[in-house]
């Protein structure tokens, strides 16, 4: 969705039209989603759901355009995740309820989930094996797309330290084995490149 049309659904929700939240929300809840996993991990469901409902409690006194949007919602995001961890840390309670699958869900359709996600997971997971301050930079940079000044924002950081946060990741990652292991090409040639690739 381009910027222009969020800036109309924007408008629309700071007025309380519904429907512009809607859009909002369908916009950047998958971003929010990947952000918060790397930040938060299992609890990234629940942290979103706190930071929609901040979000639409504040959004009335909310003013500027999508960007500035973004900056404030992945704002609200990392905040909300550092008080989830916070609180796990005092808590740190063992999960002892197991879920069974619902009554007639599919197996054939997890199964086809878990596997169409499975890249995006593995992604995920190898960022979150990057030091806090880097896979933050890398996630909000690479992933959510936010300029140098609008991941500033966010992180309460100086652009060039966030400069430097995302350099560092990126090059962590391509150092990383996991990476090096699926950017080499089939049959173990490392120094040839694929037709296509």
């Amino acid at each position: 969705m381009s910027d222009d049309e969020l800036d109309v659904a924007l408008r629309s929700a700071v007025r309380g039209d519904e429907s512009g939240f809607a859009v909002l929300w369908r916009a950047l809840q998958p971003a929010l989603l990947r952000y918060l996993r790397v930040v938060c991990a299992d609890a990234a469901e629940d942290v979103a759901s706190e930071t929609w409902l901040q979000a639409a409690r504040d959004l009335s006194s909310f003013t500027g355009d999508a960007t500035a949007f973004r900056v404030w919602l992945f704002r609200i995001a990392r905040h909300r995740g550092i008080d989830d961890r916070r609180r796990a840390w005092r808590r740190r309670e063992e999960v002892s309820e197991v879920v069974e699958p619902a009554a007639g869900e599919a197996v054939g359709d997890v199964l086809h989930d878990v596997v169409e996600r499975s890249g995006t997971a593995w992604a995920l997971d190898v960022i979150s094996s990057l030091p806090a301050d880097q896979a933050e930079a890398v996630m909000l940079r690479a992933v959510v797309g936010l300029d140098v000044a609008g991941t500033a924002a966010v992180l309460g950081k100086r652009p060039g330290a966030v400069r430097v946060a995302a350099m560092r990741g990126l090059r962590r990652l391509a150092e990383h084995p996991q990476v090096r292991q699926r950017r080499q090409p089939a049959g173990g040639l490392s120094g040839t490149r694929l037709e296509g690739a």
